[in-house]
């Protein structure tokens, strides 16, 4: 038989609840929207979606609850939502547009759900900022072309942009912050005794030089493992492959994170002769972790990221990269490394996107003026959880 609560009752009840509900200040609901070109983190190649792995296990490590738009097949300690079933560079049966048009659409009707969006799947997302009334940090991973700019131009007044590197900043666009990435020390072994090999580790593509690093090798008569994902078919088949040997030169495809920590901690150095300005290099940095020096053109965010004559060489040309590889050990390798760990590891990455992230929350005055109310259910597609954090205005 029902018997209606008294009065008491429910002052208890209520009291529970609110007890229950009671968050933590720093407390955050965050989507984190992956690039779905490979699933997280990603097997072999995939810088973009181990970047948006990373934050998103250490985001979930600090306490905050998180959903993470990704493939279906991707590994993470957040909350997966997935519509498609794996990357589309991974399996090229997909149609890359049809599943974009599925996953973009997927966070956005959940806006309600989150505090902030975390946008790590380029320009296409800022084209459903307007319908909701979340703030959404977009990090820009380079621009593949001028092309693509005019989006982030549309999308400047309500957009909170993140520069990878202060070398890729575009001057038209606004920005919240640069965050330099980070990542996971305790993947990357540090060798103090390395081998006796030189390293290439990236996309074999003229823009990379892997044509340079052969060069450079020979000239130091010294043996280069080339490792990474074949971009450029025709380059690979005319510059690189007719120089293979299997003995000094030799060809060893995209490498795992196993692999490639091994590959890297026992290297002289790695060579990152690139003629484009990088927006930034994930190799780099996690080369320095394991130890190794880098030697680089002075490119890009180059010059951001290694510090000349203590982590590696900066040079202009095969010549001076020789010479550079000459006095290689001359470098401390636990320099490097330490060199990464203070400004380049994951929980610095996770520690400045928290706090960016709570400076935007923590600003009164909207950020959409005159948009449209959000369009999602925030219940739609919810997985069945206690709530810890009140609704925010």
């Amino acid at each position: 038989m029902w018997v209606s609560p008294t009065p008491a009752l429910i002052v208890l009840m209520m009291l529970m609840t609110a007890a229950v509900e009671l968050p933590n200040e720093d407390y955050m609901r965050i989507g984190v929207i992956a690039s779905i070109a490979h699933r997280l983190p990603p097997r072999t190649y995939g810088p973009w979606e181990q970047v948006a792995a990373t934050l998103t296990d250490g985001f979930v490590a600090r306490g905050h609850e998180v959903t993470l738009f990704a493939t279906k097949d991707s590994v993470t300690s957040a909350w997966l939502n997935g519509t498609a079933p794996t990357g589309y560079e991974e399996d090229r049966s997909l149609d890359a547009k049809v599943l974009e048009a599925l996953h973009v659409p997927a966070a956005f009707e959940r806006a309600g759900d989150f505090d902030i969006l975390a946008n790590h799947f380029d320009f296409m997302p800022l084209t459903y900022s307007r319908f909701v009334n979340v703030p959404m940090v977009t990090t820009i991973h380079g621009f593949s072309s001028d092309q693509i700019l005019p989006v982030y131009q549309a999308y400047d007044d309500i957009a909170h942009y993140v520069a990878i590197s202060d070398a890729n900043r575009e001057p038209s666009l606004d920005y919240d912050a640069t965050i330099h990435h980070g990542v996971d020390r305790k993947q990357f072994t540090y060798v103090a005794e390395p081998g006796g090999y030189l390293l290439f580790l990236g996309r074999i593509h003229p823009d990379k030089g892997t044509h340079l690093a052969i060069d450079v090798a020979e000239s130091a008569g010294l043996p280069l493992i080339i490792a990474g994902v074949v971009q450029d078919e025709n380059y690979f088949r005319e510059l690189v492959e007719p120089r293979l040997n299997g003995k000094t030169i030799s060809y060893v495809g995209p490498v795992g994170p196993a692999e490639r920590d091994r590959l890297l901690g026992g290297a002289k150095a790695l060579l990152h002769l690139i003629s484009f300005a990088e927006p930034f290099g994930l190799s780099v940095v996690e080369s320095l972790m394991t130890g190794t020096p880098v030697i680089a053109t002075p490119l890009g965010s180059m010059p951001e990221l290694i510090e000349h004559g203590t982590t590696g060489f900066l040079v202009s040309d095969v010549a001076e990269a020789s010479a550079a590889v000459a006095k290689i050990d001359s470098l401390d390798r636990y320099a490097c490394r330490h060199d990464a760990v203070t400004r380049f590891g994951a929980d610095r990455m996770v520690d400045e996107y928290l706090a960016l992230f709570a400076k935007i929350l923590a600003a009164k005055s909207p950020r959409h003026p005159g948009s449209i109310q959000s369009v999602g259910s925030p219940g739609l597609f919810s997985h069945t959880t206690i709530s810890t954090s009140p609704a925010r205005p």
